[in-house]
């Protein structure tokens, strides 16, 4: 297939993956007995495919997604505080399309993360660009960034996503330069792109991480407004599953006692059991 003759041109037009599938759908189009354009059609929906295919797993992994974590994964019966209508709603990414926020907050370990990252893949997949980063990590880059001369380039990645992800925002205090960075995020994204935020801290604590009335206040104005703000409550799943391993332990261990048969009445006394005799014996 690398030495086909319409390899150069087809090179030549950055369509050289159509020779994947090229000889299948010749085969295709004389047993169906297809007209050329019909032909051309399929083969070009061929190349759609692959390419969104492609776009797809790239801007995946841009995102920098920490785990593939999807809508179809997540169990909606442990978090019955969540509303799986308003997901699903927003994972249409009407918010995105809208410059709105979706701030989600709730303890540790009832998947506001996974519900993130699901929604993240949901907007790639409809064609938006996003980004997900952890929030005290992005403020040490930031950090870094003003002293190797990278802020601006990174703060106008940031800037210029459709849909940012600040996951785990407040889990740890943030310094003066991180507070007034969070600010110039929050502000030059402000009615111009999304952002989704996680955080286990009730909305009343983010302004104690900004260390600054008015640059709190300047900041949270813009975060919360035109946002959705969804509280989700519970049991943590990583406690849940921790329990549920404890007690599968303990029922394997019941489970294995009832198995073990119990030793003689004469055995349990020291007393000699006869073998039965054998054959050779």
């Amino acid at each position: 297939m690398l030495t086909h003759p319409l390899l150069p041109k087809l090179r030549q037009l950055k369509l050289a993956g159509m020779l994947q599938t090229l000889e299948a759908r010749s085969a295709l189009a004389l047993e169906k007995q297809l007209s050329p354009v019909e032909f051309l059609a399929i083969l070009l929906d061929d190349e759609i495919d692959r390419r969104e295919r492609t776009r797809l797993v790239r801007q995946e992994k841009e995102a920098g997604f920490e785990a593939p974590r999807f809508l179809s994964q997540f169990d909606f019966s442990a978090v019955p505080t969540l509303s799986r209508s308003l997901v699903l709603q927003m994972a249409t990414c009407v918010f995105v399309a809208a410059h709105e926020n979706w701030l989600l907050h709730g303890p540790s370990g009832v998947g506001k993360s996974h519900v993130a990252t699901a929604v993240g893949h949901e907007a790639i997949r409809l064609g938006y660009s996003t980004l997900s980063v952890c929030t005290h990590r992005l403020l040490s880059d930031l950090y870094a960034a003003r002293a190797d001369g990278t802020y601006a380039r990174r703060l106008k990645r940031l800037v210029s996503v459709d849909l940012l992800i600040l996951d785990d925002f407040g889990l740890r205090p943030v310094t003066a330069t991180g507070a007034e960075d969070l600010y110039e995020l929050i502000h030059h994204r402000y009615e111009k792109g999304s952002i989704l935020l996680t955080s286990n801290r009730h909305p009343s604590e983010w302004a104690e991480l900004f260390g600054n009335e008015l640059l709190a206040s300047a900041a949270l104005d813009r975060l919360t407004h035109h946002a959705h703000v969804t509280q989700i409550t519970g049991e943590s799943y990583r406690q849940r599953e921790r329990k549920q391993r404890s007690v599968q332990s303990v029922s394997s261990e019941v489970s294995l006692r009832n198995e073990t048969p119990e030793p003689s009445s004469e055995a349990a006394h020291g007393k000699a059991v006869p073998l039965t005799p054998g054959k050779g014996t």
